[in-house]
């Protein structure tokens, strides 16, 4: 029943000494598109004192309970339904959101749903942690984005990479306050909130 994505497995590390610096101690992860679960297997046995709660669509549930099962990991929780396009929330508290590689797969209806969601689930001082690739208005998308991006435009014209600044406003609108926006490996980026 386990899925395997390759990104999935060249972008844990680096993703992981990010997260390194910016979750705590007994904090409560909300992860909102696990996708295979590798990352949610991952990372919880990287971070034992740290919680974390898996999610995605209802048919991609199952990958992730044959990591969860295969670890044994008692703080990887068992996944959860999550649609970004309900703009419901499977649980009412995290300190952190989690949410990799999916912003540019959804529709942006979905990215709105998924900053209300933080701003509804985040306590003051909790973040949204960001990964993926970004467009900017100061400079070019680069190539090989360039065509990552008309590939997912012709699979579904409501996905694409999405404008940092388009974004960035729409966490702010949700009373989220841009924290870091840092360069990572293959052209994406690692980008987090702060809820004020």
């Amino acid at each position: 029943m386990k899925d395997f994505a390759p990104a999935s497995e060249r972008n844990k590390g680096p993703i992981l000494q990010v997260l390194r610096e910016i979750l705590r101690r007994g904090d409560l992860v909300l992860e909102v598109g696990s996708g295979t679960g590798q990352h949610a297997s991952y990372f919880c046995s990287q971070f034992p004192h740290v919680r974390w709660q898996p999610t995605d669509l209802p048919g991609r549930l199952d990958s992730i309970r044959a990591f969860q099962h295969e670890g044994a990991l008692p703080n990887l929780l068992e996944p959860l339904d999550l649609d970004l396009l309900r703009g419901d929330a499977p649980i009412g508290f995290a300190n952190a959101v989690v949410c990799i590689n999916t912003v540019h797969i959804v529709s942006w209806k979905g990215v709105e749903n998924l900053f209300s969601l933080a701003n509804r689930v985040l306590p003051s001082g909790g973040l949204i942690y960001l990964y993926g690739p970004y467009r900017y208005a100061d400079r070019d998308l680069e190539p090989s984005n360039a065509r990552f991006h008309q590939s997912l435009m012709a699979r579904d014209p409501d996905s694409g990479i999405r404008s940092f600044e388009a974004v960035d406003a729409l966490a702010q609108r949700q009373g989220l306050t841009l924290e870091q926006d840092r360069p990572m490996p293959a052209n994406n980026r690692s980008i987090w909130w702060r809820k004020s």
